[in-house]
């Protein structure tokens, strides 16, 4: 168990690490659409390959920073619910959720994606607006985000089952902390009236 230990940390270092360099790609699609407004307004002319090079930026963000994400616990689930469970009910969700749901979807989209992804680049696939950009890059994406989420979501049931065993101390403790108490707290509001 010691070196699935040591692969999930070398996981989480390694998402970490790319979910806080492409977390910059925001701030350049923001940049890119005020200037593109910018001149469109001002000097009345534009090209699709800004607007396209926006929704690329963005499709980065959120494809391949996923996996962060995950990494901290940040993924959409019903927080209310999951916090007033005891913590082993958590976890055992939390194995079974990746089990049965997280690593096969990511197994689908990458095994679908990849054909989806050859095929455009094969014909060399280009926008379908005029003066757009190249559409096999973005379909690239699909696949590396999820090969990026599956890995992240190993390393995410390896620490589980680590914490389950006792084997490591919950990284996530102090946000269920926070949630436990802001439940508690929405209830006793409920309570009183």
């Amino acid at each position: 168990m010691q070196a699935l230990l040591k692969l999930s940390n070398g996981i989480d270092a390694f998402t970490r690490w790319t979910g806080k360099r492409l977390a910059w790609l925001i701030l350049l699609a923001v940049v890119i659409s005020a200037l593109n407004a910018i001149i469109r307004k001002t000097l009345d002319t534009s090209s699709n390959s800004w607007l396209e090079l926006q929704w690329v930026l963005f499709s980065i963000v959120f494809l391949l920073c996923a996996s962060w994400t995950l990494l901290d616990n940040e993924h959409i689930r019903i927080d209310i619910f999951n916090s007033m469970m005891p913590k082993r009910a958590r976890n055992i969700i939390d194995i079974i959720g990746h089990i049965f749901f997280l690593i096969p979807l990511t197994v689908v989209m990458i095994v679908t994606g990849i054909p989806f992804f050859l095929r455009s680049l094969q014909i060399n696939e280009q926008s379908g607006n005029a003066g757009g950009l190249p559409q096999w890059p973005a379909k690239a994406l699909i696949m590396i985000g999820f090969a990026l989420l599956l890995v992240q979501g190993i390393s995410e049931l390896i620490k589980r089952i680590a914490i389950m065993r006792g084997m490591i101390p919950d990284p996530h403790e102090s946000q269920v902390s926070a949630l436990e108490a802001e439940v508690e707290h929405l209830v006793e509001a409920i309570e009183k009236k």
